[in-house]
């Protein structure tokens, strides 16, 4: 992810002329521009993208929550994750958590105030803040700063995956992949057309472009029937190789909406291309580009391909309801029921914990560990979907 202070943001006025004048770098002769490019533009452009804007994309004045925005409870569950994986690989060495992706810093709050009251201790556990926005950075330390405080753990800003060299611990991402810049490519019936926009006279519009057969990894599934499109992201999965580039000793947590990709080829043909402004769907992205989030649904065939040829030994792979009850969420709900101070947040807490294992179906959970400490965290294994 980029690092180093963002450039001021411009105004609405100018924004679209600023992406479109970006965007020209990348076009061919005939003004057509990949979606992966557009996408890398419109959501992470110096002073243009939506992720480097000043306000917040996140909660109910925003555009969408997380998971963290609905209770507690999924920070804390995430913590008790974290504290297995800390004691399988001994308490007494370094251990480093980086969150990737902070956003508002809810989640961070949350496992830092969970970690604060769990017994053990916290000695030789430092957290690490990584995101793409320096607004997000800020507002995230400003959230969390007292609960590091309270537990006794340093609280770190970083720019990027492995900055301070290899280290041991866990690497978190939550909703992080689905956000990244993704190709996606269309199966005519006899080949493959890449699908973007062209820049028309000063204007976007949705067009495509036929390209010869992709050189990929795992080559593109043929028996499909024409008109179904495919969306992989090369930076998700350069990502992943990255995290096992620099994570030494420990584990790799991925949460996010996705599938394999013959499921989603198979439920969604057209693509799962998401614009959200306002927690609403926009179906016109490309008029007013910035100004709305953009996400696929990560393909986590490659993502998982990409972590094996990275090295990383997967430890589990399913649902976010069973990861979350693995990692002991049944017991922290009790827990939260007892310490309600009324009948109002006890309903409150169940209706968020019902939201959290049955609100985000469409979620895996992903988990890898180094190879150097694959068969100490081979006891945490949970079942796959």
């Amino acid at each position: 992810m980029p690092g180093g202070p963002n450039p001021p943001a411009a105004d609405d006025a100018e924004r679209t002329d600023r992406i479109l004048a970006e965007l020209r770098r990348f076009a061919d002769d005939r003004g057509f521009v990949p979606f992966v490019r557009f996408m890398e533009v419109a959501l992470y452009g110096e002073g243009v993208g939506y992720y480097l804007r000043s306000a917040s994309p996140l909660g109910p004045a925003g555009d969408f929550y997380t998971a963290a925005h609905v209770h507690p409870l999924f920070g804390r569950t995430i913590a008790h994750r974290l504290l297995g994986i800390r004691r399988a690989l001994g308490t007494e060495r370094p251990f480093d958590l980086l969150e990737v992706g902070v956003g508002d810093g809810r989640l961070a709050a949350a496992i830092l105030e969970a970690l604060a009251a769990a017994p053990g201790g916290t000695a030789g556990i430092t957290y690490h803040l990584l995101d793409v926005s320096v607004a997000r950075t800020d507002e995230a330390w400003d959230r969390a700063a007292p609960a590091a405080r309270a537990a006794g753990i340093p609280l770190v800003r970083e720019s990027a995956v492995g900055e301070r060299g290899p280290f041991e611990g866990v690497v978190l991402a939550n909703e992080l992949l689905d956000a990244l810049p993704a190709r996606r490519l269309r199966w005519t019936g006899s080949g493959w057309s890449e699908l973007g926009l062209r820049i028309d006279d000063g204007r976007l519009e949705p067009a495509e472009a036929r390209i010869p057969e992709p050189e990929l990894s795992i080559p593109l599934p043929r028996t499909l029937e024409p008109g179904t499109v495919v969306e992989i992201s090369p930076d998700a999965e350069a990502w992943i190789r990255s995290v096992a580039d620099h994570l030494v000793r420990g584990s790799l947590i991925v949460l996010d909406y996705g599938l394999e990709e013959p499921e989603l080829v198979r439920a969604h043909p057209s693509g799962t291309l998401a614009s959200v402004r306002r927690h609403r769907s926009d179906e016109e992205y490309w008029r007013d580009p910035g100004a709305s989030d953009l996400s696929v649904f990560v393909n986590f065939t490659r993502v998982r391909s990409a972590a094996r040829g990275g090295g990383l030994a997967e430890l589990a792979y399913g649902s976010q309801a069973e990861a979350l009850g693995a990692w002991g969420f049944p017991n922290l709900l009790e827990r939260a029921l007892r310490d309600a101070r009324s009948p109002e947040e006890e309903v409150r807490t169940r209706l968020a914990a019902k939201n959290l294992l049955f609100g985000f179906e469409r979620f895996r959970v992903l988990e890898l560990a180094a190879p150097a400490s694959a068969a100490r965290l081979a006891t945490l294994r949970w079942p796959a979907a």
